[in-house]
């Protein structure tokens, strides 16, 4: 808890210390309470006083109000400091790949609403039985890192309004290039990213781009599908999946790129048993993928594994974010509040899976699953608050 204590306080009359406030926020997500109001009926014993400076306990209201004016900039620099540690362990190996490292980039909406908003909400319409409605939601667009043990969550930034979810990601991988400028090779991304400026400005960094290809309309799309008629595809088969591919290099269907560019299609065969009818079916999916990396610095075989690997994203960060460590809660409908709670749990989600992987025995790991462990160390916090007496025996 100490590297909380740097960080700077805006406020010009200080009456609740800051180390109180910024503990009891990071107490609340790395516990995964899910409310304020939940820190406040759980830190009435001596935890409170174990961890923080001698001083007033902030009110709900003070905490989400406080929380609006805290520097996003700092706990990112908590953020960097973990990742920092991490990476002169030695502790970190890219996945897919021997000495390529992967970011993947893309966007989450969080929050929505048709009542509640603020002068930073998106606007959409919506049509419903009761007629067009307009609805207030936040997004913001987050940058991972996937590592072979677990992912690395670096940064988020919130989307602002009259922008789209690229602009947005171009301003978080600018910061993330300038504070990790070694951290990663390549930039992962969905269908929407696979534009010329965002490539190019991945480029100029030295690193190299892989997004996915999917639109029909695009010239170089036509093209890609025209050359795999005429072209022998390559079977690339696994266990479960059986895969045909194409590796196509030197296309210059791209010209607002510059520059020619790759194309990998592959055809992918896999069974699955439904979980509701228990029958098993064959499931076909087509991808294809636009990037900049040749094939002499990634092979076929080892671009298709990177490639998938955009998929951690969504599964280890926002998927287990929402449902295990309540990232759709708002503490505070205030941008700046949310974006301080999304990045102290950023924070917490970080220091708990290096400690569960990197500190807990791969036998006890299979006897204890990440859920269950939260649990323990939520219930931990909970019995540091009785009394021997009220302890059980």
């Amino acid at each position: 808890m100490e590297f909380l204590s740097t960080l700077e306080d805006p406020r010009p009359r200080r009456s609740i210390p800051l180390r109180n406030i910024c503990i009891g926020a990071f107490i609340i997500v790395s516990s995964r309470l899910g409310s304020i109001n939940a820190l406040m009926t759980r830190t009435k014993g001596r935890t409170w006083k174990q961890y923080c400076a001698p001083g007033p306990l902030p009110s709900a209201d003070q905490l989400g109000r406080i929380a609006a004016r805290l520097p996003s900039r700092a706990i990112r620099r908590q953020i960097k400091k973990v990742y920092g540690g991490l990476k002169r362990g030695k502790a970190l190996a890219p996945a897919g790949h021997d000495n390529l490292f992967s970011l993947v980039i893309d966007g989450h909406e969080f929050c929505s609403s048709y009542l509640r908003d603020c002068d930073s909400c998106l606007t959409r319409q919506i049509k419903t039985k009761q007629g067009e409605r307009t609805q207030y939601y936040h997004r913001l667009v987050m940058g991972v890192l996937v590592c072979d043990r677990f992912t690395l969550l670096l940064d988020a930034e919130m989307q602002r309004k009259g922008e789209d979810e690229v602009a947005a990601a171009t301003r978080l991988l600018e910061r993330l290039l300038r504070d990790y400028p070694r951290a990663f090779d390549l930039v992962l991304a969905d269908g929407l990213y696979a534009r010329a400026p965002f490539f190019k400005m991945i480029r100029k960094a030295g690193k190299h781009a892989i997004a996915v290809l999917k639109s029909p309309k695009r010239d170089l799309y036509g093209d890609v599908m025209g050359l795999c008629k005429q072209l022998p595809a390559r079977n690339l088969n696994t266990s479960a999946v059986r895969r045909k591919v194409w590796d196509i290099e030197t296309l210059n269907s791209w010209p607002s790129m510059g520059t020619s560019v790759r194309v990998v299609r592959s055809v992918e065969t896999t069974r699955v048993k439904r979980q509701l009818s228990g029958k098993i079916e064959t499931v076909i999916n087509n991808w294809m993928w636009v990037t900049t990396i040749p094939k002499a610095l990634l092979a076929t075989t080892e671009f298709i594994d990177v490639a998938h690997h955009r998929w951690n994203i969504e599964n280890d960060a926002f998927n287990e974010l929402a449902t295990y460590w309540h990232s759709s809660h708002v503490y505070k409908h205030d941008p700046d509040a949310m974006l301080v709670f999304w990045l102290l749990t950023m924070l917490a989600y970080n220091i708990f899976h290096a400690f569960y992987f990197l500190n807990i025995k791969p036998a006890l790991r299979s006897q204890l699953p990440k859920y269950q462990a939260a649990e323990l160390i939520t219930a931990e916090f909970v019995l540091q608050q009785l009394t021997p007496r009220q302890r059980a025996p």
